[in-house]
């Protein structure tokens, strides 16, 4: 399963960032371990921190300098209008499929069911 989920999280990780963003800002490693925490547990930071770049360049949030305890300051992100509004169109973009894998699923199962 897992380069399946891979694959399937490549598509659908901007959503879901969003969706954590969604809950309050956060910085890259804070939104990792959310993340984490959800099970998404081989998510790659490198991976959540291209992403932040794409979503910061695409003007999906805003971000902030934040003074670190340690290191240098720390990015963080939160979710502006634009942002939301692409939230929202992947909400009803995700409802769509789900619906209609969750048909596709329905129907595969009656037919394997019906073989027998």
């Amino acid at each position: 399963m897992g380069n399946q989920m891979t694959e399937m999280l490549k598509g659908t990780l901007e959503g879901i960032v969003l969706a954590v963003l969604s809950a309050r800002p956060a910085y890259g490693y804070e939104i990792t371990a959310t993340l984490r925490d959800q099970g998404f547990s081989d998510l790659v930071e490198g991976t959540v921190y291209a992403l932040l770049v794409r979503i910061e360049q695409r003007g999906f949030v805003d971000v902030e300098k934040v003074p670190s305890e340690k290191g240098p300051p720390r990015k963080v992100y939160s979710l502006n209008a634009q942002g939301r509004e692409q939230l929202e169109e992947f909400w009803r973009t995700w409802s769509f499929l789900a619906e209609r894998i969750e048909q596709l699923h329905n129907t595969d199962g009656n037919a394997t069911q019906g073989e027998n």
